[in-house]
């Protein structure tokens, strides 16, 4: 057990979440008692190079100071750095226009955030891909728009979202209360000359849904959105078997172009371990099945890291995924959310599979890029394995603008539903002002008119 001390500090949560890069929350507590490392706000600077600008802050700087510290202690050298944000392309994408050069940025991620050197290649590469998507943030009144449905058939191992297993009897009132949201959020957009640019419908599983639910939902936003001539229209069907040919015509007649099945890996016994009511055929079943249905762009995600599964399994998932040329693929670091089943019997683990999930993404990006695909957005989560990322993959020309702005924070989200996050964007000061709903999908039904007045005062009162 590590005891470490804070002096001269002040807000230490942001360092707290550096250390445990290195050390699990089990392997470390905070005390002044005889700790095992000291972090003095008025002792780190000493060791700082002549290469960082003075202007840098004190939190960086310290940062910098613990990862030196620890780094010598454990061993560990993390790829990112002192970055512990979710959107490391985001910093680098403003460095870049900032310093107007990808090198100086560069420079600044490697020398002031101590991110390595193949990362820093990696977001330069993703920096390329999505440049004709984030020049156009001056076109304000085009918006993305998110749909939450927060059920799913089961709870993965993985996961903590215990209270949103599908509940038949809660789903049409959910319903009932989202299209008021959507109605609402139409009609203020068409006063405000807004257009949807995008519409994503996310989990959750949207397709967990049944045949006249999603109908319905589906026609409330034909009835009320607004959009833009050729907008790009995703709905998730996360578990392979939750969808069927009623399903998937349902989602083509109101004109959805894009969709993931995402079978996290193609090893029956591993999904059977995490929880996931499907198998590997219902996989194959759904891709085949989408494909007849017209779907022309079909994302599918893998999950490096799960428990069980060595590099080979996930060698074989990812290759039998990529001969089905999906035209996307993400890979995912397993996260191990904080109130999950895996968390409880094992907290530790995402810490324990930490050098196999280097290795997996290592092996991904390999095979991926040899069979044409190229990484075009990433982000990151707390409690990942390895401190690493997930990075979705296309093929050239099938690059989602939904994953790419959302990710970038550079265009205006109306995200509806239990646990949206709107996001108002003010381009001229790269800012953003955030409109919660409620995440508990029982207390939006209940509190369906508090959402829709904190859109109108924390939204369209703003815009």
């Amino acid at each position: 057990m590590y005891k470490v001390d804070f002096k001269n500090t002040d807000n230490i949560n942001e360092y707290l979440e550096l250390i445990k890069v290195f050390l699990s929350p089990e392997d470390f507590e905070i005390s002044d008692q005889n700790p095992s490392k000291v972090f003095d706000l008025s002792e780190f600077k000493a060791f700082e190079s002549d290469t960082i600008k003075k202007e840098d802050s004190d939190k960086n700087r310290l940062k910098r100071y613990i990862y030196k510290e620890l780094s010598e202690v454990t061993g560990i050298i993390p790829s990112w750095g002192i970055l512990t944000g979710i959107r490391p392309e985001k910093l680098f994408r403003e460095l870049v226009l900032r310093e107007n050069s990808t090198e100086k940025a560069g420079d600044i991620m490697s020398k002031k955030y101590l991110v390595q050197p193949d990362r820093i290649k990696l977001l330069n590469e993703i920096y390329e891909i999505q440049k004709p998507f984030c020049k156009d943030s001056s076109q304000k009144n085009k918006v993305g728009i998110y749909i939450g449905i927060p059920f799913c058939p089961t709870r993965c191992l993985y996961c903590s979202f215990t209270s949103n297993q599908v509940d038949y009897s809660k789903v049409l009132p959910y319903i009932g209360a989202l299209k008021k949201e959507i109605e609402y959020v139409g009609k203020r957009m068409k006063e405000n000359s807004l257009i949807a640019e995008s519409i994503y419908i996310g989990g959750g599983t949207p397709t967990t849904l049944k045949p006249d639910e999603m109908k319905a939902l589906l026609n409330a936003i034909k009835a009320f959105i607004p959009t833009d001539k050729g907008f790009e229209y995703t709905c998730e069907a996360g578990r392979p078997d939750t969808f069927s040919s009623e399903i998937l015509e349902i989602l083509r007649l109101f004109g959805i172009n894009r969709i993931s099945i995402n079978p996290q890996t193609m090893k029956d016994d591993t999904l059977k371990l995490i929880d996931r009511s499907h198998t590997s055929k219902d996989t194959f079943k759904a891709y085949e099945t989408a494909r007849d249905f017209g779907f022309d762009v079909i994302n599918m995600d893998l999950i490096m890291g799960l428990p069980g599964e060595n590099i080979s399994d996930f060698e074989n998932s990812l290759n039998i995924v990529s001969d089905l040329k999906p035209e996307n693929i993400t890979v995912h670091s397993l996260a191990v959310k904080r109130s999950s089943k895996l968390k409880e019997t094992d907290p530790k683990f995402n810490y324990k599979v930490s050098e196999l999930t280097c290795g997996m993404l290592d092996l991904s990006r390999k095979i991926l890029t040899e069979k044409g695909y190229s990484p075009y957005y990433l982000y990151r989560q707390k409690q990942i394995s390895g401190n690493l990322e997930n990075t979705g993959y296309c093929l050239s020309g099938f690059e989602s603008c939904y994953n790419i702005k959302i990710m970038e924070e550079n265009q205006t989200v109306l995200a509806l539903g239990a646990g949206g996050i709107s996001k108002i964007y003010y381009s001229e000061e790269n800012r953003l002002e955030r409109i919660a709903n409620v995440s508990n999908y029982e207390i939006y039904i209940e509190r369906i008119n508090d959402m829709i007045n904190r859109k109108e005062k924390g939204f369209f009162k703003l815009i």
